[in-house]
C-alpha cells in the first residue's frame, strides 16, 4: 500500500483507492467509488468502517487513550467541571473566565421546563421504566420547542443545544419523581448543574436536601466521563436521524433508546444485578469459577471493554472516585464489599491480568451510584443526561459539514426474482 494510494484487486480488475491520513490513529482507505464500480463492502456493526470524519473525540483502545478535542479524559476529570467539558466538546477550545461564566449562566437559565410538560408523565404508568419515560418526554419537547427548527442556522443549533443540555437534567430528575410518586422538585439556580440534579432527585417539599460537596463532585466526574465516547451505538444513531435533517429533539429521543440498550448505556445496570445475584463475599470464588468456564453462560459485567483492550482510562478516575465516595458515606452494604472484593480480585488474579478484564467505568459507575442512594433503573438516565453533550456536539458537527442522508447498502441473500400466485380465495 502506497501512502496515498491502494489498490484492491477483483478478479481481474483492480481499483485505485485513496488512503486518508487522520491526525491520530490508523489510516483510512476511502471505499466511496467503490459503488460505481459495482462493489460494496460487508462490515456488520461497522466495526471497520469510518461512517464520518470527526474533530471530537479519539480513543486508542490498546493503548488506554480517550481524547476529547486533543484533552486527555483523566486531566478533564480531574481538572474541570462537566460544564467546561461541554463547552470543549461543543465548540472545540478550553473557555476563558469569561466565557464560561456566560455559558454556565445561560444554561442555568434554561433548566425549566414548559409546564405543560409535567402533564405528559401522566400519561406513562407508574411502573414504566424511567429510560421509557425519558426517551418519550424528550421526544416530545419537539411540539413545545420548535421556534428553532432551521437547522442549517448555527445560531438555531445553538439555542437548540442550550434547550437540550439545560432540561435534560430536570426531565430526568421528574422521571424518577414520577416512578415514587413524589411531587416535581423544580431547579435552583443557585446550585451546581451536578448539586442542582440530586436536589431534584432528594428534596422534598416537606424536607431540604442539602447537597454534599464530596456526592457533587462525584456526580460532576460521573457526567464528565460519560460525556462523549466517539461512534458508539448511541451517538451513530443520532447521527444517521440527523443526516435526514430530523428534528434535533427527535434525534436526541432516538439516541436515548439506542443508550437503553445493556449493552450499551445499560451495562452499569447490568453490573449492579450481577452482583445482586452473587449476594455475598463468600459467593465470589464460585462466581469467579463460572466466569473461567467458556462452557458457562454467566459473564462478569463490568469488566474489560471492547473498546478497550487496555485499562480504560475513565475506570482510573471513576475508581478513585468511588473510594472517596465509600468514605465519605461510610456505608456498610453487602453489594459494595461484593464489589470491592470483586475488585481485588480483578486487579491481582493473573487470569483476569492477562485477558485484561479490568474493570471498567461501568463497574465503578453503578457503585458510586448505588451508594448515592439512586434505584438501578435510573443509572442508563444519568447516562443519557452525561451523553446528552456528545450527542449534541456530532449533530452540530454534521450540520457543519453538510448533510448526507445515512445510507448503508446490504448483502442480500433472500429469494432471487420469482413469479407470485395467490392461494388466497378472492370473496
Amino acid at each position: 500500500m502506497a501512502d496515498n494510494k491502494a489498490k484492491l484487486t477483483i478478479a481481474e480488475t483492480s481499483v485505485d483507492l485513496d488512503v486518508l491520513s487522520p491526525t491520530l490513529g490508523s489510516k483510512v482507505i476511502d471505499i466511496r467509488t467503490l459503488g460505481s464500480k459495482g462493489y460494496y463492502t460487508y462490515d456488520p456493526g461497522f466495526t471497520s468502517t469510518a461512517s464520518c470524519e470527526s474533530k471530537i473525540t479519539f480513543i486508542d483502545g490498546d493503548n488506554g487513550i480517550l481524547l476529547h478535542r486533543g484533552f486527555p479524559i483523566g486531566q478533564l476529570a480531574t481538572e474541570s467541571t462537566y460544564l467546561e467539558v461541554c463547552y470543549i466538546l461543543l465548540y472545540g477550545e478550553a473557555p476563558t473566565q469569561e466565557q464560561y461564566d456566560k455559558f454556565k449562566t445561560t444554561v442555568t437559565r434554561h433548566t425549566m421546563i414548559h409546564e405543560q410538560i409535567t402533564r405528559l408523565f401522566n400519561g406513562f404508568r407508574r411502573d414504566s421504566h424511567p429510560m421509557a419515560v425519558l426517551c418519550g418526554v424528550t421526544g416530545a419537547l419537539a411540539a413545545f420547542y420548535h421556534d428553532a427548527l432551521d437547522v442549517s442556522n448555527p445560531v438555531h443549533r445553538d439555542i437548540t443545544a442550550y434547550r437540550l443540555l439545560s432540561k435534560m437534567p430536570t426531565v430526568a430528575a421528574m422521571c424518577y419523581k414520577y416512578s415514587i410518586g413524589q411531587p416535581f422538585v423544580y431547579p435552583k439556580n443557585d446550585l451546581s448543574y451536578a448539586g442542582n440534579f440530586l436536589h431534584m432527585m432528594f428534596a422534598t417539599p416537606c424536607e431540604e436536601y442539602v447537597v454534599n460537596p464530596v456526592l457533587e463532585r462525584a456526580m460532576d466526574r460521573i457526567f464528565i466521563l460519560h460525556a462523549d465516547h466517539e461512534q458508539n451505538a448511541s451517538t451513530s444513531t443520532v447521527r444517521t436521524a440527523g443526516s435526514s435533517g430530523a428534528n434535533p429533539f427527535a434525534c436526541i429521543a432516538a439516541g436515548i433508546a439506542s443508550l437503553w440498550g445493556p449493552a450499551h448505556g445499560g451495562a452499569n445496570e447490568a453490573c449492579l444485578r450481577m452482583l445482586e445475584e452473587i449476594k455475598t463475599v463468600e459467593h465470589i470464588p464460585e462466581f469467579i469459577k463460572r466466569a473461567k468456564d467458556k462452557n458457562d453462560s454467566f459473564r462478569l459485567m463490568g469488566f474489560g471493554h471492547r473498546v478497550y483492550k487496555n485499562y480504560d482510562p475513565r475506570a482510573t478516575v471513576m475508581r478513585e472516585t468511588c473510594h472517596e465516595v465509600l468514605k465519605e458515606l461510610n456505608l456498610n452494604d453487602s453489594l459494595l464489599e461484593v464489589a470491592m472484593e470483586l475488585e481485588r480480585i480483578a486487579l491481582n488474579d493473573p487470569y483476569f491480568i492477562e485477558k485484561k478484564l479490568y474493570p471498567n467505568v461501568d463497574f465503578y459507575s453503578g457503585i458510586i451510584l448505588k451508594a448515592l442512594g439512586i434505584p438501578s433503573n435510573m443509572f442508563t438516565v444519568i447516562f443519557a443526561i452525561a451523553r446528552t453533550i456528545g450527542w449534541i456536539a456530532h449533530w452540530n458537527e454534521m450540520h457543519e459539514d453538510g448533510l448526507k442522508i445515512a445510507r448503508p447498502r446490504q448483502l442480500y441473500t433472500g429469494y432471487s426474482e420469482r413469479d407470485f400466485k395467490s392461494e388466497i380465495k378472492k370473496k
